[in-house]
């Protein structure tokens, strides 16, 4: 009687014949040979994926951070630019699924996806703007909803710890990712804009909203454990900020942290840190104005003494949005619309080489009109309230004014439509999650 060790196990039986099958396509169907490959190539991703799901997120978070589409435009062409980003949020979708299917499912209510969803539909029942049709507007959908994707999931603890650990670092894997290029001779570090920008793997505006989330992460951290080494992240994504040249994210980056370590108190971060945190912070600051001079270079730098104003074309671009909100007040021109406001061959896209809003207010208006508008603000307040409600009192403090951060940058920036608004709420999931984990355990 054979003994149970010596038979053949299911994995070994599916390698044997996936072999058999392989050599038999190899030799009657060269063409079946490959479509089987690939086959074979993408159910063992999946099978890697589905054992490692906590790592897998996490990587795809920094690969979101890096939004290597701006990379792979340079290198490659724009033919690459959408369809980097495609891919980076249809995986985002995919681990978002797979973490269901993992962890369970949960009915997220009041989550913002469902005001796109709403305005998708409203946009076809009242007819779409000129040019918009329905597949683009679909295809908008999903880019739209895909950062709140992972809100429908259980999540783990361990997924939480290793999304908001990612999130903390992914400026500094850019950064350095962007200086092998720049040392290759492929791409530079910094653009001139108005003086000098760190890009590092993307563009600097998108790097300042990863950033901003990697400052906001690190505060949390540093909240809920004390270490040194939140403090120390905490202040490298600062100069990384810095270095980025965005006004809006080191503004809104600032006033939460400053906010935070001045009026929100936690068993780690007694009044005395606190204090002396400030104190530093008000210490580096002439210093920095007395090196202003040196440092005007650099683009935060040298606008400050110049008074710069308008620089991204948003006077030049905001009234084509307010003509289309105007022509559809209530009910907006359906999801996508925003990208078919001002024609691409105007002279103001050939001069700021940009056709977005850079103001998401205004652009919901003309994608949803003022009920769209409204039923998404709704919706992320009523996120925020629910979901922080289980979270300590210092991580509610610091999510809350996250929030309010993000809807006062929402103003002048595209926080909903880039990538890097999935590194955002990939954040804030990770964070709901282990609150309401820690809650229910205590419970």
């Amino acid at each position: 009687m054979l003994d149970r060790a010596t038979l053949p196990g299911p994995a070994w039986v599916a390698l044997a014949g996936f072999l058999l099958v392989g050599a038999a396509c190899a030799a009657l169907a060269p063409a079946m040979y490959w479509a089987l490959l690939e086959a074979a190539a993408v159910a063992g991703a999946g099978v890697l994926v589905w054992h490692h799901l906590e790592v897998a997120s996490a990587i795809w978070l920094i690969v979101a951070a890096c939004t290597l589409e701006m990379t792979l435009y340079d290198l490659v062409g724009p033919a690459a630019f959408a369809t980097t980003i495609a891919l980076v949020k249809a995986a985002g979708i995919a681990l978002a699924v797979a973490c269901v299917l993992r962890y369970g499912p949960r009915l997220d209510l009041f989550n913002p996806a469902w005001a796109f969803g709403a305005m998708f539909v409203a946009g076809l029942a009242h007819g779409l703007h000129p040019g918009l049709t329905a597949s683009d507007s679909l295809r908008s959908l999903v880019g739209s909803v895909a950062p709140y994707a992972f809100g429908f999931s259980r999540l783990s603890r361990r997924w939480a710890r290793g999304v908001i650990h990612a999130t903390q670092i992914a400026p500094l894997v850019s950064v350095a990712g962007g200086a092998c290029l720049a040392l290759a001779g492929l791409r530079a570090l910094f653009v001139d804009s108005g003086g000098a920008r760190l890009e590092a793997l993307g563009h600097p505006a998108f790097l300042a909203a990863v950033t901003l989330a990697a400052i906001y992460a690190s505060l949390v951290e540093l909240y809920r454990d004390g270490r040194a080494r939140d403090l120390v992240l905490l202040g490298v994504n600062f100069v990384i900020l810095v270095l980025t040249g965005a006004r809006a994210p080191l503004f809104y980056g600032t006033v939460v942290v400053l906010l935070t370590l001045g009026f929100v108190s936690a068993p780690v971060m007694p009044l005395r840190r606190r204090a002396l945190l400030l104190l530093a912070a008000g210490l580096a600051a002439p210093v920095l104005a007395l090196g202003m001079a040196s440092l005007s270079g650099l683009r935060v730098f040298n606008l400050l003494r110049s008074d710069a104003g308008d620089l991204s074309g948003r006077e030049e671009l905001w009234p084509y949005f307010e003509r289309a909100a105007a022509r559809s007040p209530w009910f907006g021109w359906g999801v996508g619309s925003g990208n078919n406001v001002v024609p691409q061959g105007s002279d103001v896209v050939l001069q700021m080489h940009t056709w977005a809003a850079h103001n998401e207010w205004l652009r919901i208006l003309v994608e949803g009109g003022q009920l769209g508008r409204a039923a998404l603000v709704v919706l992320f307040a009523l996120w925020c309230w629910r979901h922080t409600r289980r979270l300590t009192r210092a991580e509610r403090a610091i999510m809350r004014l996250v929030f309010i951060a993000f809807a006062c940058h929402a103003f002048t920036d595209n926080v909903l439509i880039s990538t890097s608004a999935c590194v955002l709420f990939a954040f804030c999931a990770a964070v709901f999650a282990r609150g309401a984990l820690e809650a229910e355990g205590a419970g």
